[in-house]
């Protein structure tokens, strides 16, 4: 992969589901071919006709600005640090992505769930679910993230029955994946804070997304960019578009046909913070291996397997692969809560390190 700085803006392509809704069979048929299209050869695209209305992700923005505004002892109040489920908040440079600091700060919010009581049979990924740490006095926050997950949720929903069409599937062929009792998903409030230090260039260094679905609602702020076509691309901002992006769920579900593309986050020049918000529709841990679509012959011939990695290995067990992810990226929850694993990975950096010198 290339790692020049130099890019391009990328005109991603565009899907309205107001088309839907006023299809006839034969258009259907269009929309559905051209979907799977774009699913296949970009993995991102803007969305438009969705049920978000602007004042709502404007809403959401506005939450964001406010929350990271906070006094930082009240954020830190929350310290993702404190809590086995990985959730809470991570000040500047506590998460990594290939092992180099991201330099953004976030809260991370999943399904409010009560912890699962445990016994030494149980999986570690168990330790998953639990509940979220809110800011204490502010009860409008919960409520209003709260209410954006649910609807985040039910258009992520929307668009995985799409997909599964798209691929000549039955519409609930992954329903494992999101049985309502378990449900499991990631919103994150990210803010990138302006930096002129070349040190804090990453926002967020390059990766695919783990899940199934990603919406992304970002601010007119640049820095988000896609691998492809053997250069980065910046991908800009469209005033009400949502930027949905495939996981490496739909990847290994359909044995490589569907890619998640790679993509990072240049953090923003000095004298302009930005701000995004992610929400990541996620398989539930306790759905076993991920299964794998059966496709139709010339569909199937395209399919020649998801990517590999080296040093991030793609389980098709949900919980290890879920469980992988947090581990690798929050080390500093992993050597509090989980120090036989924070060990392992010690050991396999030094590993890393001692091969590449």
């Amino acid at each position: 992969m290339a790692n020049s700085e130099q890019s391009l803006t990328f005109a991603l392509p565009i899907i309205d589901l107001t088309e839907v809704n006023s299809c006839n069979a034969m258009d259907m048929a269009s929309f559905t071919l051209n979907l799977r299209e774009i699913c296949r050869e970009s993995g991102f695209f803007y969305l438009l006709g969705h049920d978000f209305t602007t004042e709502e992700l404007a809403e959401v923005q506005t939450l964001a600005h406010a929350f990271f505004a906070l006094d930082p002892a009240e954020k830190n109040n929350i310290a993702m640090v404190n809590s086995p489920h990985f959730r809470g908040y991570n000040h500047v440079a506590a998460e990594s992505t290939q092992q180099r600091p991201d330099y953004r700060e976030q809260i991370d919010i999943g399904a409010e769930l009560t912890a699962l009581e445990l016994n030494a049979q149980s999986p570690n990924y168990y330790r998953l679910q639990g509940p979220n740490q809110w800011p204490q006095h502010w009860p409008e926050f919960r409520e209003k993230i709260t209410a954006f997950q649910g609807k985040a949720r039910q258009l992520s929903i929307e668009l995985l029955r799409h997909f599964l069409i798209a691929l000549q599937q039955p519409a609930d062929a992954l329903d494992i994946l999101i049985d309502p009792a378990h449900p499991a998903e990631l919103l994150k409030l990210l803010h990138y804070p302006a930096s002129s230090n070349p040190d804090h260039r990453q926002g967020v260094g390059a990766h695919k997304d783990s899940g199934i679905i990603t919406l992304l609602t970002q601010d007119p702020i640049g820095g988000l960019q896609v691998y492809t076509q053997n250069s980065w691309k910046d991908i800009p901002y469209v005033e009400g578009a949502l930027i949905v992006i495939i996981g490496e769920v739909l990847e290994l579900a359909s044995n490589g046909y569907l890619h998640g593309n790679i993509h990072r986050v240049n953090a923003p020049q000095a004298g302009q913070d930005r701000y995004s918000i992610a929400y990541f529709l996620t398989p539930n841990i306790f759905a076993g291996d991920i299964p794998i679509l059966d496709l139709k012959p010339e569909l199937a011939a395209l399919a020649l397997g998801p990517d590999y990695e080296p040093h991030n290995p793609l389980y098709r067990n949900v919980g290890l692969n879920t469980l992988k992810g947090r581990l690798r990226s929050h080390l500093d929850v992993t050597e509090r809560h989980y120090p036989k694993e924070y060990q392992q990975l010690q050991n396999k950096q030094t590993l890393v390190e001692t091969t590449e010198v």
